[in-house]
C-alpha cells in the first residue's frame, strides 16, 4: 500500500494511493496510519492534491558511508560499524516543494539518493531478527548536504541540518522488499547516481538494532540509509529527483534561500 500525506485545501489528511499511471487517486484515511487502516468514504484525483512530506518524524538518524563506492569517493575508509548522525525534523520537505540554496553561508550544496526506512512502532534494543516488526514502510529520500561546511566543520550538524534538506515523498510503500531495489538520481534528466540496495554496507535490520540500542524510535521516525557513489552539486534552477524501485519518484527545485 501507499500512503501519502497530503492537502485538498481544506487542511492536510492521510490517505492510500490507488490506481494504475494517468488513473491513480486518493482514498482518504480516517486519523493516522498506524494502526488499524480506516477510510472515510473520500477519494481525490492524484493530480487534484498537493504531496506533501509523507510523515513528520520526531528526528531522522541517518548513516553515513554505507555504500563502499560512496564512501571511497569521498575518500574515506568504509566504517566498520553504522556511522550515525541527525537531521532535524524542521530540514523535512514533501515532493514538489523547493530546496533553499543557503548562498550565504555555503558555496558547495550536494544531493545525495537514498532509501528512507519509517518506522511504524515505539521500539528499543530491538534484536536484528526482529527488525521488520517495527518498520512501517519505505520512502524516497535526499539527504541534502552542505559539502563544504561538512568539511570545514568537522561535524556534520550544520552541513545536514539546514531547513529543506530533507526531501522526502512522494509516499510511503508500505509492502516492499528493500533488499535489491534499484536506487538513481537524476540532475535536470541527467543520471548522476545509480546504486543497488543490496550494496548497503550495514543492512535494513543491523542499522535498526545498531540504532535502538543507542535511541529510542517512535512511530514516524524516519532512518536514511546511506547513498550510492556519484553525489554532486546543486545550482540554482535544478530539478533533482530520486527514484526507487518500487516507491516512485521524488523531485524537488533548487531555488536561493538569500
Amino acid at each position: 500500500m501507499r500512503i501519502a500525506r497530503f492537502s485538498t485545501g481544506d487542511g492536510v489528511a492521510f490517505g492510500a494511493v490507488e490506481g494504475g499511471q494517468g488513473e491513480e487517486f486518493v482514498s482518504r484515511l480516517s486519523g493516522h496510519p498506524f494502526g488499524e487502516i480506516q477510510f472515510t468514504g473520500e477519494r481525490y484525483p492524484l493530480q487534484e492534491v498537493r504531496l506533501v512530506a509523507p510523515m513528520l518524524p520526531s528526528k531522522v538518524i541517518a548513516v553515513g558511508r554505507n555504500y563502499a563506492e560512496h564512501a571511497r569517493e569521498m575518500g574515506n575508509e568504509v566504517p566498520e560499524e553504522p556511522l550515525i548522525f541527525s537531521k532535524p525534523s524542521t530540514a523535512v520537505i514533501g515532493h514538489g516543494e523547493a530546496i533553499m540554496y543557503p548562498h550565504r553561508l555555503s558555496e558547495r550544496v550536494d544531493y545525495e539518493g537514498e532509501l528512507a526506512v519509517v518506522i511504524g512502532r515505539l521500539c528499543r534494543e530491538v534484536p536484528i531478527e526482529r527488525a521488520h516488526e517495527v518498520i512501517f514502510g519505505y520512502t524516497c529520500a535526499n539527504d541534502v548536504t552542505a559539502r563544504d561546511l561538512q568539511r570545514s566543520d568537522g561535524q556534520w550538524t550544520r552541513a545536514k541540518g539546514f531547513d529543506t534538506f530533507c526531501p522526502l515523498g512522494p509516499w510511503i510503500q508500505t509492502q516492499l522488499d528493500p533488499a535489491d531495489l534499484a536506487i538513481t538520481t537524476t540532475v535536470n534528466g541527467e543520471l548522476r547516481q545509480s546504486g543497488r540496495t543490496s550494496q548497503l554496507v550495514h543492512d535494513i535490520p543491523k542499522l535498526i538494532a545498531y540504532i535502538t540500542d543507542v535511541m529510542t524510535l517512535i512511530p514516524g521516525d524516519v532512518i536514511l540509509t546511506g547513498t550510492p557513489e556519484g553525489v554532486g552539486p546543486l545550482e540554482d534552477g535544478d530539478e533533482v529527483s530520486v527514484g526507487i524501485e518500487g516507491i516512485g519518484t521524488l523531485t524537488n527545485r533548487v531555488v536561493p534561500r538569500d
